[in-house]
């Protein structure tokens, strides 16, 4: 009778997630498409107006949603392919920040990357790097114009990798829910669709680690993952 309750319980719970995520991306795209709507007008009424920019824009965070959300749903299929082997962690912090170049250059931020000798993970190198990506992108939009630093040690049972900014670090509220789909914290840029730190976690989780947040002493944001050796 406990077991059948608790499944019962479970039940429901999956369903009112999937019935909230609904919601949510129904949402994230009636907003999109809102904006494009409003941007189409106003082109109409002004050809050399500057909308036709603004309507790329919302069409390509319209792409990175479905994108997204193709992924999480292959995550929750179990139909994720990760091709997992020994990945050099410099290599794929370097990987990571190349990837986000321009936008570093546009946003006038900065990254520090020591090269603190070679140490390896198992993990696919591509998923991995698509996960860090997310985070750098985190850092950077909440400090615009400053510099983020990555470190990482490792030890007999783990690797962990730290990627921190010098911005005014997370709310307080909102750090139990940061890697929550579809939450979007009280800073969080207008930009953003409350995805990317949820797949990082899903994806990071997936390959025999963890990551958390916290503020660090001082000032600053800091994510912290650690993949396990076993």
């Amino acid at each position: 009778m406990t077991f059948l309750y608790q499944t019962k319980e479970a039940a429901v719970q999956a369903k009112n997630d999937f019935a909230e995520n609904l919601s949510n991306i129904a949402h994230q795209i009636k907003t999109r498409i809102t904006a494009i709507s409003l941007s189409i007008q106003m082109i109409k009424q002004d050809v050399r107006s500057h909308h036709l920019e603004q309507v790329k824009k919302q069409l390509l965070r319209l792409t990175y949603l479905e994108e997204s959300l193709l992924v999480l749903s292959r995550i929750d299929a179990g139909t994720l392919s990760l091709q997992k082997k020994e990945v050099d962690v410099f290599t794929l912090l370097i990987l990571a920040a190349d990837n986000l170049q321009e936008l570093f250059f546009r946003s006038g931020t900065s990254i520090d990357i020591p090269e603190m000798g070679e140490m390896g993970i198992i993990a696919d190198l591509d998923w991995t790097m698509e996960a860090i990506i997310n985070l750098l992108k985190n850092c950077m939009e909440h400090n615009y114009g400053g510099r983020i630093h990555c470190s990482y040690v490792q030890n007999l049972l783990y690797t962990e990798i730290l990627i921190w900014d010098e911005g005014e670090g997370f709310v307080k509220e909102d750090i139990p829910h940061l890697f929550e789909r579809f939450y979007r914290g009280k800073n969080a840029s207008q930009d953003g669709i409350g995805i990317g730190l949820a797949l990082s976690k899903e994806i990071i989780e997936r390959q025999n680690g963890i990551i958390r947040a916290r503020n660090k002493q001082g000032g600053g944001a800091v994510f912290e993952i650690r993949f396990y050796s076993h």
